[in-house]
């Protein structure tokens, strides 16, 4: 996957560094989108004088050397680790590893910017071998992601394809679905469930390639919390909150999106909040364009949530119902990332791809949601999603 990293080489010249650490497994999307490459145990990335470094275990080092976007890679065996390990232990060992490989990177790197959450059981015995680790607080290369770049945006386009055969296999079987006596929805005999559409929508998403650690399905009041996933039986009337946001396993990048349906007949004030809803989507969506900041993007669903009548973290901080959540978020390696479509939210730039998911919430009525997921182009953006927004399935 390209990548631009030259703006942390600008930063750590800048401040004087002579490079850049990261000791992680592939879950941490910094490690990921530095190293270009992913493991389910740690291994080490150190960005130094323009060059990409990995240090990995003899298990990871064939896959490594073929798939890692890195200029040099070496295993542990290079740093005699049998041996150091049957002298010092196994820690130690790491340690002294460890030193080895920075001292041997670039022109002898001794001066370091590390992530804030760099481990400190590493961290300390690295310093009392004269290494100096600064942890930078500012977000570095989380920044840097948030800029995606065109295969970058390809990946989450394809993610969100996925998603949307995921969407349609949940609405299809509300559709599918009859209305008992007491209200609940049936499918093929049995109670249609939270869980139930769950599992189609992950069975789905497997079969695209693509994989969720959880999804939400949330009817009534549970759709009046926000993160509710969601349980037992769907009923006829009340509104459905369905919110996925898949990985792809190919590539690791997500999609987020969230449409929020009734079987039947909905109420009239249902139905008013949806039509708000969507007005405030709109509202968003003619807000997004690069120079404008993700606090005006916001600001502009508040206005249409506010004129209508409902309460918003902006008129009452104290609000427990209404619109009480941000505008939306930074989507990428990590589904809720940089930049902020919320209060105090930065400039939108280019290659930007951002969440814009306004909603109303009261435990008394339940919930809507509607979400999109959209990149900022040089003139405008780019609506990624192609799915319709219907309230009402029969």
């Amino acid at each position: 996957m390209s990548r631009d990293l030259s703006r942390l080489d600008s930063f750590l010249a800048d401040a004087g560094f002579d490079g850049y650490l990261v000791a992680d497994d592939g879950e941490d999307s910094d490690q990921r989108y530095l190293a270009g490459f992913d493991a389910p145990d740690e291994f080490v990335t150190l960005r130094a004088d323009g060059e990409t470094h990995l240090l990995v275990s003899g298990l990871e080092y064939g896959r490594a050397t073929k798939e890692a976007e890195a200029d040099h890679v070496v295993r542990y065996s290079d740093y005699d680790w049998a041996e150091k390990v049957e002298q010092f232990g196994r820690e130690e060992a790491r340690i002294r590893m460890l030193a080895e490989f920075v001292a041997d990177c670039g022109a002898g790197a001794s001066d370091l910017s590390v992530p804030a959450s760099f481990p400190l059981g590493t961290a300390d015995p690295l310093r009392k071998r004269d290494l100096s680790l600064t942890p930078e607080t500012d977000e570095v290369v989380t920044e840097i992601r948030a800029t995606k770049t065109d295969e970058e945006v390809a990946a989450i386009r394809e993610a969100q394809r996925a998603n949307e055969s995921a969407m349609a296999r949940a609405e299809e079987l509300l559709r599918a679905a009859s209305v008992a006596e007491d209200g609940t929805l049936r499918h093929e005999g049995e109670v249609l469930t939270s869980e139930r559409v769950a599992e189609a929508i992950e069975v789905t998403l497997l079969r695209e390639g693509c994989a969720l650690d959880e999804t939400i399905v949330a009817c009534g009041s549970d759709a009046a919390d926000p993160h509710d996933r969601g349980s037992g039986p769907l009923v006829a009337g009340e509104a459905i909150i369905v919110d996925i946001f898949p990985r792809s396993k190919a590539t690791g990048y997500h999609s987020d999106m969230t449409r929020t349906f009734v079987k039947g007949e909905a109420s009239a004030e249902i139905e008013s909040w949806f039509d708000v809803t969507d007005e405030a989507r709109e509202a968003a969506l003619a807000a997004v364009e690069p120079g404008v900041t993700g606090a005006a993007v916001h600001d502009a669903v508040c206005d249409v949530y506010e004129s209508a009548g409902h309460p918003t973290l902006r008129s009452d901080h104290t609000t427990e119902t209404g619109f009480i959540h941000s505008t939306g978020h930074g989507v990428g390696l990590d589904v809720h990332e940089l930049p902020r479509v919320s209060p105090g939210g930065g400039e939108l730039k280019p290659g930007h791809v951002i969440t814009i998911e306004p909603g109303l919430y009261d435990p008394a009525v339940g919930g809507v949601r509607i979400e999109d997921i959209v990149v900022v182009t040089d003139d405008g953006h780019e609506n990624l999603v192609e799915y319709p927004v219907e309230l009402v399935v029969e």
